[in-house]
């Protein structure tokens, strides 16, 4: 193997000091990619909690919707009308409801709200690859004014 000389003309120091220096790149650049790897899995474990925490919280919303549906007769009472027993029942009845369909899809149900005319708010969350997955859903009939 030939070497370069160096500065004094011996080219014996520079050959032995570059000696194993591709295996310190190798090993570097094995890092880095390394580190990328696990970057890219954490960003795409995090993707797919999210989807998974909307398919939860659009299930749970859906359930809760259609058991108002199928629960009442007529439009909700609205709050302070004094004749919410039976809709606060049903209110109730379609949160637990929510609650059991976004727990079997592995999330936490953590908001529930009936809105007027029987739309439903559901909130959920699921831990991701870099936290928490949080996801919100509505359902409930067409509104009455659309066309």
């Amino acid at each position: 193997m030939r070497s370069r000389p160096d500065r004094f003309g011996t080219g014996e120091r520079v050959a032995a000091a570059e000696r194993g220096s591709g295996t310190v790149l190798t090993l570097g650049l094995a890092a880095v990619a390394l580190v990328l790897f696990a970057c890219v899995a954490l960003l795409a474990q995090a993707v797919s909690a999210r989807g998974a925490t909307q398919a939860a919280a659009d299930l749970g919303a859906l359930a809760a919707a259609e058991h108002l549906r199928g629960s009442r007769v007529g439009p909700l009472p609205t709050a302070g009308t004094g004749t919410g027993a039976g809709a606060q029942g049903a209110s109730v009845a379609a949160c637990a409801l929510a609650r059991e369909a976004v727990s079997l899809n592995g999330a936490s149900l953590t908001g529930c709200a009936v809105l007027d005319d029987g739309v439903v708010q559901v909130t959920a969350t699921r831990p991701g690859g870099l936290g928490m997955a949080r996801a919100s859903a509505r359902a409930g009939p067409e509104p009455a004014d659309a066309d």
